[in-house]
């Protein structure tokens, strides 16, 4: 296995810990001017153990500020997934002059030697902006005894009704309780029998209205696929559209008759969204955790494991009178953005040569080329080493493939490669490649379809080219902005 150091994987834009083990995402909810960022952490090693919470803020989405662990285990168990919400109203009673944070988060037990788990939601509550938190005297506040998975409990204030609504995964489903106050919760309804993958645990629920269409909104479930043994692709992440009246969610045609995935690569896990976004801003954004269970104690980092994806806006747009899920990077991030190459109407071959001499490590390539093309970018290319992310207009699929893309030996799962069907009407197709120093994140068809995957490349593969089944194909690549990315 080749030599590593602590930092050559570190992402240049990406969040990871400075320190130990990270996974999913928890608690994000924007309060004062910061978005807050909190995360499974485990601060005594860099593999999964006892849950805390850690947490980082960002004024802009990009750059991140580590502060202190904000949750420790306690008496209840470890801290495991959850959601944070700004309490504006005091539904709680937690606070005086001025509103302040709630958590809402899972407190995980065992029990007789490890052999009976339990699982709990309870509360905190910080009245500084996120720096220190109060676990609340009365916890937990909600328990269930017949399901041995009952956990990680998005919550969100639902205006029409005026009350909390929070999802929790149940271990094959998910349900949906209310509250007036975030302490007493009644329940609403129960989802997931019969439909959508169920190839592995419910884990990491959310659910929000996204605008579709002139005057309509839809509701957006996401659930996330704990891995399985006999399932290839491990941990992934799969959403359902429809309506939802407060308590209960009814999925569409759409989601009732396929399962449709968030993202068709292998390191997009737990993802969910931001809470208490401005009106004024209106986004939903989200993050992931950019690892898959099937390796991610054997990823080689040194020092940390586990990163964040990039942050993305996530829209609805109707296709074929159908509601599908659109992902762009956010749009913060074009802010540290460095033009490195800009090319209009030219063959492969001519944007090849101008790619040559290019050693970047943390990038961005946004292409739009011929719909009836086949073109690959390879990335990271060195000795023996490439990642390739490919279109095929005849073959109307977007891949990635990184069986060579580095170190790949730390699991059999890891080298491969992994392709999504992108069928276009468009005379051109545009593709969007994040490329950081352990990832590579695509958008293509204006996000249609998102591919996340991690990679390993020695620290020497820098090159960068592309290629088309036809070299030399006048204004094959209609254009090419190449921009380096960096803090």
């Amino acid at each position: 296995m080749s030599t590593i150091t602590q930092d050559n994987y570190r992402g240049v834009y990406h969040f990871s810990p400075k320190q130990n083990w990270m996974n999913d995402p928890n608690g994000m909810v924007f309060f004062k001017g910061e978005y807050h960022l909190f995360y499974q952490h485990h601060p005594f090693g860099t593999t999964w153990g006892p849950m805390h919470w850690g947490h980082a803020v960002s004024k802009d989405l990009v750059a991140w500020e580590e502060l202190p662990i904000a949750l420790l285990p306690d008496e209840h168990g470890m801290i495991f997934s959850g959601s944070a919400v700004v309490d504006w109203h005091n539904t709680t009673g937690f606070f005086d002059d001025e509103p302040g944070l709630v958590a809402i988060f899972t407190h995980h037990v065992e029990a007789a030697g490890g052999t009976e788990v339990k699982q709990y939601q309870s509360l905190a509550y910080s009245k500084d902006s996120g720096r220190t938190w109060t676990k609340y005297a009365g916890n937990p506040v909600l328990k269930h005894e017949s399901y041995v998975d009952f956990r990680d409990p998005k919550v969100f204030w639902h205006e029409e009704t005026k009350r909390w609504v929070m999802i929790v995964a149940c271990g094959q489903t998910v349900c949906i309780f209310t509250s007036p106050d975030l302490k007493d919760w009644a329940f609403g309804s129960e989802f997931g029998e019969g439909i959508g993958s169920h190839d592995g645990v419910w884990e990491c629920p959310d659910l929000f209205p996204l605008p579709v269409g002139e005057g309509m909104t839809k509701w957006v479930m996401l659930v996330s696929i704990g891995d399985n043994p006999a399932y290839a692709e491990g941990s992934r992440t799969q959403f359902f559209t429809g309506e939802f009246d407060g308590a209960c969610f009814k999925p569409d045609e759409a989601s009732a008759s396929r399962i449709r995935w968030l993202d068709h690569g292998r390191d997009n896990y737990a993802g969910v969204s931001w809470s208490d976004i401005p009106e004024a801003d209106g986004r939903r954004l989200f993050i992931g955790w950019m690892s898959n269970w099937k390796y991610a104690n054997q990823t080689p980092t040194s020092g940390y494991r586990g990163a964040m994806t990039t942050v993305r806006e996530l829209e609805l747009e109707e296709r074929d009178g159908v509601a599908e899920l659109i992902q762009q990077p956010a749009r913060e991030l074009e802010r540290y953005r460095r033009p490195v190459v800009s090319i209009e109407r030219a063959d492969a071959a001519t944007v090849a040569a101008k790619l040559s001499k290019l050693r970047l490590d943390s990038y961005e390539i946004h292409a739009v080329i011929k719909a009836d093309s086949a073109i690959a970018f390879k990335i990271r290319t060195g000795p023996e080493q490439e990642t390739v992310i490919g279109y095929s207009g005849p073959a109307s699929e977007v891949y990635v493939d990184r069986s060579r893309s580095g170190i790949s030996d730390f699991h059999p799962a890891f080298p491969g490669r992994h392709a999504a069907p992108l069928k276009t009407k468009d005379e051109h197709v545009e593709l969007r490649i994040l490329v950081d120093r352990s990832s590579v994140e695509v958008f293509a068809g204006g996000g249609q379809i998102v591919f996340t995957d991690l990679i390993y490349p020695d620290k020497a593969s820098m090159g960068l080219t592309v290629e088309a089944d036809n070299a030399e194909q006048a204004e094959v690549i209609r254009s090419l902005r190449l921009y380096e990315l960096s803090l």
